[in-house]
């Protein structure tokens, strides 16, 4: 099968090196979107461990329409009945249009929606379908009209690992956070500090990273209930191999800081619902008391944008603090997203490199700053 992962802008690179680590083969790059073949198994083993996908779709069909005849009659021409079964639940559960003759959503999906009911009625000799069985979510991009059609075999979106149950008022997407800290040459036998952990993510993450533990391990998805697409024991497999991967490193370093105790009380409770309370400290500390005995560590952190958490003119202040005290960090890198247009200014130097990301809808930058790299450790003699 062409199985479709769609992933946050700017960090495709980071999927598809994922992808081909797990061991199948990429055949297309787009933007937000990795596409790779794979079978029934790599439905199950991508969803349990993919750390920056969204999701993962099984690819069905392409055509070029210009026009809403053209998009009914592409998509009856998709062997519906082959994935959905009688009862089945279906639905264009969304529909993206960039630079297409077809652009209204809510028309795409009505259209499709139609067209999949002409194709199954003739299939199965009804008209009315009770769809009181398992669901099956149809998603859509449109590309300068050309239409690709994938059914979501996920459900909730991938970034939803369980274990945040509480978060902060501007709270980064685990995917995303995953996607960040892989951007970085960070290893597990290296000091992490955020010092705006909010609800914990990048912690939480980086010691999801540090211990192999599958971000997908602890949930459920849709295509669990396809038993005539996937057998049910390659689930329980693919699950049972996620936990038997787990291993916990004796000797990490991870801290968490956040100004508002709360905020710490909550990163902590996630962290317990992760599993990996043990392997973070978490602290109440402000930025300006950021400090750290040890060389060469990696700060990567999510700080206050401006857009909701604090006024524009506090944000100077904010900045100019982070940039003194990882001045005074000896040998270390840092690395944090914002969308803070000033942010190089007030930190005083200018990142090593600078990465676009889309956050949502909402351009952010990922600053990097890169500190020197650690002697090697002598082998012993």
């Amino acid at each position: 099968m062409e199985l479709m992962a769609p992933c946050h802008f700017g960090l495709e690179s980071v999927l598809k090196k994922e992808i081909t680590d797990i061991g199948y083969d990429v055949c297309e790059v787009s933007d937000g979107r990795v596409t790779f073949i794979g079978d029934d198994e790599a439905v199950c083993r991508a969803n349990i461990g993919l750390r920056t996908a969204e999701r993962i779709l099984i690819k069905v069909g392409s055509f070029h329409a210009e026009s809403f005849e053209d998009l009914f009659q592409g998509t009856k021409d998709i062997p519906w009945e082959q994935y959905i079964p009688r009862d089945g639940r279906f639905w264009v559960a969304k529909a993206a249009s960039v630079k297409s003759a077809l652009f209204s959503p809510s028309d795409i999906q009505s259209v499709m929606k139609k067209a999949m009911v002409d194709r199954m009625s003739a299939h199965y000799g009804i008209t009315h379908f009770p769809e009181d069985g398992m669901s099956f979510p149809v998603r859509v991009f449109l590309l300068k009209d050309e239409v690709t059609v994938g059914i979501d075999t996920t459900g909730e979106s991938l970034h939803k690992r369980g274990y945040r149950k509480l978060t902060a008022k501007a709270p980064i997407a685990e995917n995303l956070a995953a996607a960040l800290i892989m951007l970085t040459p960070w290893k597990k036998d290296r000091i992490l500090v955020d010092p705006f952990c909010g609800s914990g993510t990048f912690p939480i993450e980086a010691a999801m990273i540090a211990a192999n533990m599958a971000p997908g391990m602890n949930r459920h998805f849709t295509a669990e209930s396809w038993s005539h697409i996937i057998d049910g024991k390659l689930w329980c497999d693919c699950f049972e191999e996620a936990k038997e991967e787990v291993s916990i490193p004796a000797d990490m370093d991870i801290q968490g800081y956040d100004i508002d105790d709360k905020m710490v009380a909550i990163a902590r409770q996630n962290a317990a619902m992760a599993g990996v309370e043990g392997l973070i400290h978490w602290q109440k500390r402000d930025v300006a008391m950021l400090s750290h005995p040890k060389k060469y560590g990696f700060i990567i952190t999510n700080p206050p944008y401006g857009e909701r958490l604090m006024d524009k003119e506090e944000l100077a202040g904010l900045y100019t603090t982070i940039g003194e005290r990882y001045k005074a960090l000896d040998s270390w890198s840092m690395y944090l997203i914002t969308a803070y247009e000033q942010a190089e200014r007030y930190i005083g130097r200018k990142a090593d490199k600078n990465r676009k990301i889309y956050n949502g809808m909402m351009k952010t930058y990922f600053y990097q700053f890169m500190g020197p790299k650690p002697p090697r450790k002598q082998m012993p003699t």
